[in-house]
């Protein structure tokens, strides 16, 4: 991959508050899979949103889609970005609940 073509990639994952609600979501659990019922009330994003959020993480690959029924989705820890991306939102999760200096 190009380094161009992994900036675009990142830029695209990382595009939208609801990109970001339902890839914490997913990080935070990395063995479980979700139903989009179960990440609408977890993210708070109407059907169409999270319909066209999580269409646009299965696309680029960071998000698995399984064809169940209904369709499932997990994070797709293969790919660096979504490591990096899961690394990060847990990192902040531990720094928000440290004691304050």
């Amino acid at each position: 991959m190009k380094k161009s073509e992994f900036w675009d990639e990142v830029e695209n994952g990382l595009g939208s508050a609801g990109r970001i609600r339902i890839l914490r979501i997913l990080t935070e659990h990395p063995n479980c899979q979700y139903t989009k019922y179960a990440l609408k009330r977890k993210t708070g994003l109407n059907s169409r949103e999270l319909q066209r959020q999580i269409q646009m993480l299965v696309e680029i690959g960071w998000v698995k889609e399984y064809p169940h029924e209904p369709r499932t989705y997990k994070a797709n820890l293969k790919k660096t970005p979504v490591k990096l991306v899961a690394e990060f939102f847990r990192r902040l999760k531990i720094e928000n609940f440290k004691p304050s200096d």
